[in-house]
């Protein structure tokens, strides 16, 4: 799961949701310094990758990519099932995503202290370009991939996967609506069972 997944998949609170967002920036025991809600954020957010990693459907889609891609390809079918979220946002909040992603930049420039440097770095740009919504649309995927690519030496060639999202789009579509209430039933309960010590 990508940035959109992560930050829906945290439920109301906005500690947790700041704490999944910023999740990838903060390694080992490192997240112990954080709020206890934070914390939480952080856990979930590893449980969520554990679990997307695991399923079988998810499994299958970035299966299809392996080939060309290799290691990359869970890579790039979080960004696609990212891009199913976006598109399909409809069913899944009553919030419409324009709103929903200005209100989560807001939650973000007013707990900017609170970030690690890393995203700090890169906020700016993602509020400017408004990534997250900008998922919602192929070009934007485009413009996701190529930003990745980059940051792995042009080695990963992820610039050119958008051939094969418009290729299986259909197929991928239909794993993702498969594969989304299980990862939001798993989020739900792994919310309720998580202690900070």
């Amino acid at each position: 799961m990508n940035f959109l997944a992560h930050i829906y998949l945290s439920g109301s609170n906005d500690q947790v949701r700041i704490g999944n967002f910023m999740a990838d920036s903060i390694k080992g025991r490192k997240y112990k310094k954080y709020p206890a809600d934070i914390q939480k954020g952080i856990i979930l957010h590893r449980g969520i990758d554990f679990y997307t990693d695991t399923h079988p459907v998810f499994k299958q889609s970035s299966h299809r990519l392996f080939d060309t891609y290799g290691h990359y390809s869970g890579i790039i079918m979080d960004i696609f099932y990212d891009h199913f979220l976006a598109a399909n946002w409809e069913n899944y909040s009553e919030i419409s995503l324009d709103i929903y992603t200005s209100e989560f930049y807001e939650l973000l420039k007013n707990n900017f202290e609170v970030l690690p440097p890393k995203v700090k770095s890169f906020l700016p740009y993602m509020i400017e370009d408004n990534w997250l919504l900008s998922y919602a649309e192929i070009e934007g995927i485009e413009k996701v991939l190529a930003g990745m690519n980059r940051r792995t030496g042009r080695k990963s060639n992820m610039n050119l996967a958008v051939h094969e999202l418009k290729k299986f789009y259909e197929t991928f579509e239909n794993e993702f609506k498969i594969f989304f209430p299980d990862i939001i039933e798993f989020s739900r309960l792994k919310l309720q069972e998580i202690e900070i010590e």
